[in-house]
């Protein structure tokens, strides 16, 4: 059973930075599109980011709010998915989850998700 864990959640200022991570050590994550979604409380589950497989295309995309602060990248011999935050706002509060597409895409049919990660952005 492919286990999505993340880490590097936590508390920053307005302004601020934080670097995600998820990995599934020999699971052969190249074969998979990688997505970081994030949910707030009272609020509908976003797609934030997606990498398309390292077999297809690699295509990356993200969501209007976070385009020129969010960089989405993988490290396929690590099995490993990274969400660099950068420029950190209030409205980014939320838990993110990481997740995987098998059919390789744009991380529209996920299979496989992490148990998620509080960021939290307060002063």
């Amino acid at each position: 059973q492919l286990q999505l864990v993340e880490s590097g959640g936590g508390l920053v200022q307005p302004g601020g930075s934080l670097r995600l991570s998820c990995g599934a050590p020999g699971f052969n994550l190249g074969y998979y599109a990688l997505g970081w979604f994030r949910q707030a409380p009272g609020k509908e589950r976003e797609k934030v980011s997606c990498i398309g497989s390292s077999i297809g295309d690699g295509r990356i995309s993200y969501v209007d709010s976070v385009k020129g602060r969010f960089t989405i990248s993988r490290d396929d011999a690590n099995d490993a998915v990274y969400l660099q935050m950068n420029s950190l706002k209030p409205e980014d509060t939320a838990v993110y989850y990481c997740a995987a597409d098998p059919y390789g895409s744009s991380c529209s049919e996920i299979a496989f998700w992490g148990l998620g990660t509080q960021v939290t952005v307060a002063s």
